[in-house]
């Protein structure tokens, strides 16, 4: 935890303080910006203030009052609920506005983390309680450089996934084999753990209208066998295994065939421009110092799918923030699900993921790329960028 630094950032956002609170580890947040000891038993309410001037002050229960010791600042110790009411409005002292892990209406569900009744308790003071939801980007969606690193090498693995994978498919359709969507899944599963990488879930592939539902998961049951003339979409996203790893996380398209149907090709065209148009306007914006929120991205990227006629059926938001979980707990790309007003902040990364599904029509399209922006503000992304669909049976020759 940089003291100084989030103490700056607090005064510069006029904010009088941080207020972190904790009951049986729920809060993953705090315990990632604080380096709380989420291992040991925790069986009491704990308050962590971090005032935009002066010394931190900690209020721990009797029975647990060694929780916050490795953090600086004074000690307060509390037993009855009375006397943690009073000391908690005295720790506060003469602050109006405060932050806590909230989002207003709920719109950032990875913020809104404090219960309604420790946020009517802090009111009850005549304080302000506002989103800690930029604090969050900055102190703990922000990537250390061996994080960046991390993700780098995550990224070479998984391009190599990626595209072992397509000539996999390609060489099992030469032999006539058909594999199921399944299969090819447990292709990349094997392929990744051979790589010390870790996930939770996944890899997706999918074929035709399968590709059509974003969060396909194939099954032995439900897994339809390829075959020429079919769409295939790959979601595919892991990070080395080791702590502190950043997740990697791409979408790529290809069509089994030695060329792709012109109809095709040219649906997956309107989402390659939506994903170029979010990159290049997050481009302009750190080129000119200009600050750029999360649902400003969202809306140049949906414009594109919508001037094309395809806006109702880009069913979910353009991106979402990376860290170490796959969905981190920075800015999302998002002016669907919510309208994100967060700033997109050096030091993240993010996903660029304009997709389209057309259930009736048995197909649906995704690209996905990673994106990070440096504290010196120079956005890049790791690993090659889809551009056309991918003709599968050119990868391999018989």
């Amino acid at each position: 935890m940089n003291l100084e630094a989030i103490q700056s950032t607090l005064r510069e956002m006029n904010i009088d303080g941080w207020l972190f609170y904790d009951f049986h580890n729920r809060d993953a947040i705090a315990a990632r910006i604080l380096k709380m000891d989420t291992s040991r038993f925790a069986s009491r309410r704990w308050y962590y203030y971090i005032p935009a001037q002066g010394d931190p002050q900690k209020l721990v229960h009797r029975i647990e009052p060694w929780r916050c010791d490795h953090l600086p600042g004074t000690k307060n110790i509390y037993l009855p609920w009375q006397e943690q009411q009073g000391m908690l409005r005295k720790i506060l002292g003469l602050s109006k506005r405060v932050a806590m892990q909230y989002s207003p209406f709920n719109a950032i569900p990875y913020i809104s983390i404090v219960d309604a009744g420790t946020i009517d308790l802090i009111r009850s003071f005549g304080i302000e309680v506002v989103s800690s939801a930029d604090l969050v980007g900055k102190f703990e969606a922000h990537l250390s450089e061996e994080g960046w690193q991390s993700h780098i090498e995550a990224g070479e693995v998984m391009q190599m996934v990626k595209d072992e994978t397509f000539r996999e498919i390609a060489k099992r359709i030469h032999a006539g084999q058909n594999p199921k969507e399944y299969e090819i899944q447990e292709f990349m599963k094997d392929l990744m753990k051979k790589n010390n990488m870790h996930w939770d879930d996944g890899p997706i592939v999918a074929i035709n209208e399968h590709a059509a539902d974003p969060h396909f998961e194939p099954t032995p049951d439900n897994s339809f066998a390829m075959k020429k003339g079919d769409l295939v979409l790959l979601d595919l996203w892991a990070k080395k295994n080791r702590p502190g790893s950043i997740f990697y996380d791409i979408t790529w398209m290809g069509y089994i065939g030695e060329e792709v149907p012109e109809k095709l090709e040219s649906i997956f065209q309107v989402i390659r421009s939506a994903r170029d148009t979010a990159l290049n306007l997050i481009k302009e914006k750190f080129a000119t110092n200009t600050l750029v929120y999360g649902w400003e991205v969202d809306k140049a990227s949906r414009e594109v799918v919508t001037s094309k006629g395809y806006g109702p059926y880009f069913t979910h938001r353009t991106g979402h923030n990376i860290g170490e979980h796959v969905h981190g707990n920075g800015v999302n790309i998002d002016n669907l699900e919510t309208k994100d007003e967060r700033k997109v902040l050096p030091g993240t990364c993010f996903s660029i993921e304009p997709g389209i599904y057309m259930p009736q029509e048995k197909i649906g399209f995704r690209t996905e790329i990673d994106v990070f922006v440096t504290d010196e503000g120079k956005v890049q992304v790791v690993g090659a960028i889809q551009e056309k669909i991918l003709p599968i049976m050119n990868l391999v020759s018989l």
